[in-house]
């Protein structure tokens, strides 16, 4: 076994402390970048920081904290000293040059890094290469020591193992091609989405702060096989399957990318297509980790994420997981209808199914009907795309009375109007 690829490398991680933000939000952004890192396969071995004003314009931190800094890597013979913030092609290139051969990465190529690693389908990877592509484009003459060794680890995957410095051209040419390739998948997507909507499919899609336990939850609602681990960013190309709520209703669940404080706006841009899943949603169901001391702050983080989606008048119904490990301060926020479990426990599962349909119920109309039995076809499409709560034989009249509740602009609403009185 190569030695080489088993070893993890060993990273310093670099932040700076603004007024805007207190001892508590700093010391859990740093714990963020830090399970980043291990997401990363890196290890963190010295943590770095300062308090500032503002950020130095040229050098992020301070030109004495920097000498610092570049001291520290010699004595702990770092691989990798990653930034906590994003910085500017000025910044890399000016702390490059002090810190001479050490790979110099900021929070949103880490973040990038990881959602190559992740990738697994071929749109996941086109838009993964085209946010790095983009990312990297003007911070080239910064990263030319780096991206000119042929390596591996942090910072390298994807296009960062080629000379992309080279030929600004070749990168203006693949983002193009990148582009036209994505477009027909998003062609693709949109008449997915048309069909589902034009056959009155109930689409619910599950978002969430990344390790929030979306995956977990996916998985034990419709008995999938989505990859799910301790790690953040485990999942990041969609999930969709078919969920049955408890009156016989048939719903698609979708399992979403994890979001993230400072997500990367070219992430954002790159994926709009697999986030228009949230657009499209009838329901969201909102993830909060529960058992994070930050809980508070990534939740904020979400209903952000899902302003600048333009899916804030979407009905939200968040669910605090992990009660069984639940942090001594939380406190649900009141926000939106809630419910507090645990997706190990069967009965807090079905607890959760109930309450998707009391949401359901919320924007539906009752009907009350009397469907002759021949109807066969018909009572099937109401246990299927209604909530049927009660359905009982009338052998007087030889019909099934049917009570529950329907969309108005469901294509049944018109035919069970033919049966009323």
């Amino acid at each position: 076994m190569d030695i080489r690829t088993t070893r993890k490398e060993q990273a310093i991680i670099v932040g700076c402390q603004l007024p805007n933000r207190d001892d508590e939000q700093f010391e859990n952004s740093m714990q963020e970048l830090g399970s980043l890192i291990r997401t990363a396969q890196g290890e963190v071995v010295v943590a770095v920081t300062q308090k500032r004003v503002s950020i130095h314009t040229a050098t992020y931190i301070g030109k004495g904290k920097l000498e610092e800094l570049s001291l520290i890597v010699q004595e702990k013979e770092a691989d990798i000293v990653i930034f906590n913030d994003e910085l500017t092609p000025s910044q890399l290139r000016n702390i490059s040059r002090i810190l001479n051969d050490v790979k110099v990465v900021d929070r949103t190529q880490l973040i990038l890094d990881i959602f190559a690693m992740r990738a697994n389908s071929k749109e996941g990877k086109l838009q993964v290469e085209l946010a790095q592509l983009q990312y990297m484009l003007p911070r080239l003459g910064g990263q030319g020591l780096a991206l000119s060794r042929l390596g591996a680890g942090i910072g390298t995957r994807g296009p960062g193992e080629t000379k992309l410095e080279t030929d600004r051209r070749h990168i203006h040419r693949r983002i193009t091609e990148i582009k036209s390739q994505l477009s027909i998948v998003v062609k693709h997507r949109k008449r997915y989405r048309s069909r589902r909507k034009r056959n009155g499919v109930y689409q619910i899609s599950l978002v969430g702060y990344t390790n929030a336990g979306k995956s977990t939850l996916f998985n034990k609602l419709t008995d999938s096989q989505a990859f799910e681990e301790n790690l953040l960013f485990a999942t990041l190309d969609p999930m969709t399957r078919k969920l049955f709520l408890p009156c016989g209703m048939t719903t698609l669940l979708t399992d979403t990318v994890g979001f993230i404080q400072d997500l990367p706006t070219t992430l954002i841009a790159a994926f709009r297509s697999t986030l228009e899943e949230v657009q499209e949603a009838d329901l969201i169901l909102h993830v909060v980790d529960s058992s994070n001391p930050d809980y508070f702050r990534h939740e904020q983080t979400v209903y952000e994420l899902l302003e600048e989606l333009e899916v804030s008048n979407t009905p939200v119904l968040t669910i605090y997981n992990k009660r069984d490990q639940v942090h001594e301060e939380f406190v649900p926020n009141g926000k939106s209808p809630f419910l507090h479990l645990s997706a190990f426990m069967k009965e807090d599962l079905h607890n959760l199914l109930h309450k998707i349909e009391e949401q359901m119920k919320l924007e539906m109309v009752p009907y009350d009907v009397a469907i002759p039995a021949v109807e066969g076809k018909l009572l099937a499409a109401l246990k299927a795309t209604t909530i049927l709560n009660d359905l009982h034989y009338n052998e007087m009249s030889n019909t099934y009375d049917c009570r529950g509740f329907i969309f108005n602009d469901d294509v049944l609403f018109q035919q069970l109007n033919h049966f009323l009185d």
